[in-house]
């Protein structure tokens, strides 16, 4: 595991845990790394789950299929973010989204109990790793929300623009990339995606926006006139 440190100590969780602990802390947590091809899945909606799963490498989509097979994106994870954490610490047990490998993807897999219960040895770490925790859980919850904030409003038109000027504000730039394509763009703001390119093309043919690929520019207030 000694090859990963420089890519799992920017994740949250192992935030303020120095190289001197990382290898012990591992083996103490009972940390297991897996490889999913793209296309693999990595939980199957309804799965029973016990460990939290943190990326190395790759992309991962957690989606989520209605009862007429539409599909919507809840979000997406990659390196060093982790998930299913809020299904163990809820003690829910079984995932509610399906989780996916977008890309061809390597995750660190952390028996729960053992990051929330100190072990005979007292390790240092553990308090750290709870504080941690706490603060992932607060701030995906915060993140949800912005997700609802979106969704939830009345149009494609709205739903797009809150989406996109949210993510100007977060990158403090009118130039930004997202990192869905179209039909993910649709699926995660619950769109179809003709209604959603028709939309992006009459407000760049506006002046509004401007866009290729992924990668997006706001020319101008879209909310004035």
């Amino acid at each position: 595991m000694e090859k990963y440190f420089s890519q799992l100590s920017h994740s949250p969780l192992f935030a303020g845990i120095g190289h001197d602990d990382f290898n012990a802390m591992l083996n103490c947590l009972g940390a297991s790394l897996r490889s999913y091809p793209k296309g693999g899945t990595v939980y199957f909606e309804g799965d029973t789950v016990t460990e939290i799963g943190v990326v190395v490498s790759g992309r991962l989509h957690l989606v989520k299929d209605d009862v007429w097979g539409n599909t919507s994106i809840v979000t997406e994870i990659s390196p060093p973010d982790m998930f299913a954490e809020a299904v163990v610490c809820s003690g829910i047990g079984r995932i509610p989204v399906s989780v996916l490998a977008k890309e061809e993807s390597e995750i660190l897999f952390i028996d729960y109990k053992r990051v929330v219960t100190s072990c005979s040895s007292a390790c240092t770490f553990h308090a750290k790793l709870i504080r941690n925790m706490l603060r992932i859980l607060a701030q995906k919850n915060v993140l949800l929300s912005a997700k609802m904030e979106h969704i939830t409003k009345r149009t494609t038109k709205e739903k797009l623009l809150s989406y996109l000027t949210e993510q100007a504000r977060q990158e403090n730039n009118r130039r930004f990339d997202i990192p869905y394509n179209r039909q993910e763009l649709a699926d995660f703001l619950s769109v179809e995606r003709s209604a959603l390119s028709a939309e992006m093309s009459k407000l760049k043919a506006d002046g509004t926006i401007n866009y290729q690929k992924n990668h997006f520019e706001i020319l101008k207030n879209p909310y004035t006139e």
